[in-house]
């Protein structure tokens, strides 16, 4: 009896969440340990709660939460509506309700919905996945992603709008999509980067764009239509930067040169550096880390949580807490790769390139090399609608290994 549980329940997959939940725990009192212990006792409470949704979720047969993903997906869109109207503006951003000393945010179920819906209609055909290297069949998916993306931009929160963006290219390509039509899609960013950088790296882009399109041996025809959409949306680049709000555009200079503006839009960076740069090898030691303690980093506890491992903790602790992460995402991957059931195992890979991005949009921010867009690391930043979601797609990876024999 105790065999078949223990097989039938991801064990190692439950002691990585709950490692790194316990990273996050340590994390936030000591960077509230001034303050009282308010947000610890919440983020505690709030932990268990989400470990047993994780637990209850991983038990669902996986045709219930197929059938429900519709629903919960048009509930989610609404409930995103309902937030433009009725929502807490925080920070410029519209994106909570309030509820008593809580705050709820919409967007952080959405990603959990709009996956499983994803995957469901991924996998609605007798033949398998859909064929998504034609146009109509490609479109009909990304709308999935879009209409969300479309009302979240309306709060606005550009940080959550990316994290929402950074799943198509995954699930597309674990359905079937051509690598060459992945490079055709990925290959204007790349542009758009070198475009922001100077001349030299946005032509150096094209030509390395161009190089790798001909490696697929594909029509030159198409290939050179493709460069050309490519060198249309570098020289655009200038006018879309123009139109983003200022303080999008001091994030995005904060990241070249944070010394641009040290007291508003690089204040963050430049701090959060010291913090990590003066933890050393080993750290400073728990509740001994100066940065963290004296709040020179306003609410660390959230998005720069990160921060207070490396100053206490040091490298190493970086590190311990980086390699749970990574070992999180490879088996929440495996569960994805060993599910013979079609649905699961896309939401595994949504629920992976989700946390994924995360975590380098994230680490990024607090060593100074992403824009600060107020994205949580998963499982450890404090918050109440992000740590819950997380347990949640924790929950399906588990559902994907629970049931892996079922088609």
């Amino acid at each position: 009896m105790n065999k078949g549980f223990f097989e039938r329940i991801d064990i190692l997959l439950v002691a990585l969440t709950l490692g790194i939940l316990s990273c996050g725990l340590l994390a936030v009192f000591s960077a509230t340990y001034s303050g009282g212990t308010e947000y610890f006792s919440r983020q505690l409470w709030f932990g268990m709660l989400g470990i047993t949704l994780m637990m209850v979720i991983s038990l669902i047969p996986p045709r219930f939460i197929s059938r429900a993903s519709y629903l919960l997906y048009g509930l989610s869109l609404v409930l995103l509506v309902l937030v433009l109207i009725f929502g807490k503006r925080i920070s410029g951003s519209k994106s909570w309700f309030s509820v008593g000393s809580f705050g709820i945010q919409p967007s952080e179920f959405a990603k959990i919905t709009t996956i499983l819906a994803l995957a469901n209609f991924m996998t609605s055909t007798e033949e398998g996945f859909r064929n998504l290297n034609k146009p109509f069949e490609f479109f009909k998916a990304l709308l999935f992603v879009i209409v969300p993306v479309g009302l979240i931009m309306q709060q606005p929160d550009m940080g959550t709008s990316l994290v929402f963006l950074s799943m198509i290219l995954p699930i597309f390509f674990w359905a079937g999509l051509s690598p060459f039509v992945l490079m055709a899609i990925i290959s204007p960013v790349a542009v758009v980067i070198g475009a922001l950088l100077g001349t030299p790296y946005f032509i150096g882009a094209l030509i390395l764009v161009g190089l790798v399109l001909l490696m697929f041996k594909r029509n030159v025809i198409i290939i050179g239509i493709i460069v050309l959409v490519n060198v249309v949306v570098g020289i655009s680049a200038d006018s879309l930067y123009s139109k983003l709000q200022p303080y999008q555009q001091r994030r995005i200079q904060a990241v070249f040169d944070p010394a641009l503006d040290p007291l508003g839009s690089g204040y963050n960076v430049i701090q959060s550096k010291v913090a990590i740069g003066s933890g050393g090898l080993f750290g400073k030691g728990f509740l001994e880390g100066t940065q963290t303690q004296l709040k020179f980093i306003p609410e660390q506890w959230t998005d720069f949580i990160f921060c207070m491992i490396g100053e206490e903790f040091g490298f190493i602790g970086s590190i311990i807490v980086l390699l749970l992460f990574l070992f999180l995402i490879s088996r929440i991957v495996s569960n994805g790769s060993i599910s013979k059931n079609r649905f699961l195992s896309i939401a595994c890979i949504g629920v992976a390139s989700v946390i994924f991005c995360h975590i380098v949009i994230n680490v990024g921010m607090t060593i100074g090399l992403m824009p600060v867009i107020g994205i949580p690391l998963p499982l450890m930043s404090y918050g109440i609608s992000s740590l819950l979601s997380f347990c949640v797609m924790i929950g399906i990876a588990m559902n994907a290994f629970r049931f892996k024999n079922q088609y």
